[in-house]
């Protein structure tokens, strides 16, 4: 970031303050001149509005507001900045944001935005400042404290930040849970039920608001997509609160998280800042699902002297459970993916149990010599939580931790997948960090489940790559009511949660029975051609797929042939049409290569005429469910010149189209 900039936040030129009681209103809008900010303070309270402008006939702008006057502060263990506040100058500034992300949904961010910050005082002539990023239909925000006197440091006790949207909205949404419940009391773990199309005044399931990123629809008027991002160890991560009269407003995690460990308000050091909040805000749901927001404003928490790859892999556990975890079964997953040419193979739970330290470094040489390499689960617990699959605690205790560690490193392992995490108090986010930072230091990626939402860590931590955080592929087995529901939930996150962060669900079943013979468990309801389009669909920089040996045999070449080049890291990204929960299309772009993927969540065959100018008079191969809408095939075809094409998805079904631009 630019010198000039930072210091047209912090040294903002000095002007008398307005006083409290009275009105003051700055609008700031992004470089195109589309989205308007609006922030201003009234009777001592600061608030923001935003929204977009349109043309009415006249050719003049009107404003439409998706975002109401929403409140902004924060009250500290040493001072109330949410009310009783003066106005004391403010400053604009512009900023290029320049960077190169190969584990995000675009490798190359180049674009300009307009910031904006106001310094306030409260009634005891304290200061803090609310910083602004306005980028063509995005907007963050967060608070700066100075150092104030000898006070070197700030507990946050609430924050006021909130946000008010229209009557006529609806929401997609899902609920924070309670704390210390579920499976071995692992909860919450971002793994709850989305409504769709909500109303605002409904209850959430357990009471507690719901978790980030929340989707919003403003009528005919477009849609909204807040979230955060920026959360380190220096803060805690946050929710929505429930709607009161369309206000939601922050909320701090709940006290019993963590075995009630940690304290639930956040604390940093002064000079410092909060994370910052985000709003994406579109006319349609392209800006929703192309937004590069939560990782604009966030820099890398440290430089890396290592090399880490995205790549695929294979992983026993998804179907074939516990009982896999032995050394035979695992050579069948690594010989599968040398088969696939697969980069990984993810060796699940008990492993230390099951096979052992000494018998892994006997795997891990197997492994190499087949140009796989592994990554080794272990749980993240020690004392908040019942769970006893192993490896149990290490990855909280640093001083096992880098022992550990050093081991890994010594055989060539290249990740780490770390599971069932305690919450969202700042005494987990340093957990989060701290294991980012020693992996790090040993050349190791992190994959972490049963978790949190990643919150710019793409960026901000070169060695992350991936987070479940979400009802993942596992549950297609626990229950058949998860595999009747898989196109409604696989038709959310392209607008929801894969919006912002990476999200490792371990997809892609292709057999029909979800079991180990193929041949009981539940059963797949969704399309094989579903499932390939899930591949494209779902982005993570390491995709653990769920396949099986069998697949190797059993399932069309073609699928097979598809499975291995798909690639898992994308240079860009395009919204073609969709509504959430019924269907996407989609299209990344990985080198010259295009891959538009296609899901209905329909009970009915779907027909859609796409726009692709990016394939535009193409060849391309045309991957769907045939006519009777379960045969898979696949045949040559070519986009119209005008970048037409007919798509025809079945009932659960998908479609795929692979091309390269003329």
């Amino acid at each position: 970031m630019k010198k000039s900039f930072w210091a047209a936040l912090i040294t903002a030129a000095m002007v008398p303050a307005f006083a409290a009681g009275q009105t003051t209103e700055k609008v700031v809008t992004s470089p195109d001149g589309q989205t308007f900010l609006k922030v201003g303070l009234k009777d001592g309270r600061a608030y923001y509005e935003a929204g977009y402008y349109v043309s009415d006939d006249g050719g003049k702008n009107r404003e439409m507001t998706l975002v109401e006057e929403s409140p902004l502060g924060l009250v500290a263990n040493f001072g109330d900045f949410s009310r009783g506040l003066a106005w004391v100058s403010d400053s604009t500034a512009s900023r290029d944001i320049r960077y190169d992300l190969s584990r995000s949904k675009t490798s190359r961010v180049d674009k300009k935005a307009n910031t904006f910050t106001v310094r306030l005082s409260n009634a005891q002539k304290q200061r803090m400042d609310v910083e602004f990023v306005v980028e063509d239909e995005n907007i963050a925000f967060r608070y700066f404290l100075p150092k104030a006197g000898e006070t070197g440091s700030v507990r946050v006790m609430s924050e006021a930040t909130g946000f008010r949207f229209p009557e006529r909205t609806t929401t997609f949404l899902t609920p924070q849970s309670d704390a210390m419940i579920g499976w071995k009391r692992t909860k919450p773990s971002y793994e709850e039920v989305y409504k769709a199309d909500a109303p605002m005044g409904m209850r959430s399931q357990y009471g507690h608001g719901y978790t980030f990123p929340c989707l919003f629809h403003v009528g005919d008027d477009g849609w909204v997509l807040v979230s955060e991002t920026g959360v380190d160890s220096r803060y805690c991560g946050s929710h929505l609160s429930d709607a009161q009269d369309g206000l939601y407003t922050i909320a701090f995690p709940m006290p019993e998280e963590n075995n009630g460990n940690g304290t639930v308000e956040p604390a940093f050091s002064l000079p410092g800042h909060t994370p910052w909040r985000t709003l994406t805000l579109g006319r349609t749901l392209e800006p929703v699902v192309e937004t590069t927001i939560p990782w604009d404003v966030v820099e890398p928490r440290f430089e890396t002297t290592h090399q880490y790859k995205g790549g695929r892999g294979t992983w026993s556990w998804i179907l074939w459970q516990d009982a896999s975890i032995n050394y035979d079964d695992q050579v069948r997953f690594i010989d599968l993916a040398s088969a696939m040419g697969y980069e990984y193979t993810l060796v699940d739970n008990w492993w230390d149990t099951y096979i052992g330290h000494e018998r892994m470094e006997e795997l891990i040489r197997y492994a190499r010599s087949k140009n796989v390499e592994l990554f080794l689960w272990y749980s993240s617990s020690g004392y908040w939580n019942d769970i006893e699959q192993g490896p149990i605690n290490i990855m909280f205790d640093p001083i096992a931790r880098k022992k550990e560690m050093r081991w890994l490193q010594q055989q060539g392992v290249k990740g780490v997948k770390i599971d069932f995490f305690g919450g969202d108090k700042q005494e987990t986010m340093r957990l989060y960090e701290a294991i980012l930072s020693d992996a790090d230091d040993h050349g190791l990626m992190v994959i972490f489940h049963g978790c949190t939402l990643p919150r710019g860590w793409e960026r901000m931590y070169p060695n992350y790559v991936g987070s479940e955080a979400v009802l993942a592929s596992e549950n297609l087995v626990f229950g058949q009511n998860f595999c009747d529901n898989e196109a409604f939930n696989a038709c959310l996150h392209p607008f929801i949660r894969n919006t912002v962060g990476c999200m490792e669900f371990g997809g892609t079943v292709l057999n029909k029975r979800l079991n180990r013979g193929n041949d009981g468990g539940t059963t797949r309801v969704a399309t094989d051609i579903f499932e390939l389009a899930t591949a494209v669909a779902f982005q993570n920089p390491v995709q653990n797929f769920a396949l099986t040996p069998n697949n190797l045999t059993e399932q069309p070449a073609f699928e097979m042939d598809f499975m291995k080049a798909v690639p898992t890291e994308w240079d860009e990204v395009q919204f073609i049409d969709g509504y959430p929960g019924r269907y996407v299309v989609l299209a990344r772009r990985h080198g010259q290569e295009w891959y538009v993927a296609a899901l209905n969540a329909g009970k009915e065959t779907l027909k859609l005429k796409v726009d692709l100018p990016m394939l535009a008079g193409a060849k391309v191969s045309y991957y769907h469910d045939g006519k009777d809408g379960r045969t898979p095939q696949v045949e040559e075809d070519k986009v119209g010149k005008d970048g037409g094409f007919k798509l025809t998805l079945a009932p659960d079904g998908g479609a795929i189209l692979t091309g390269k631009a003329k």
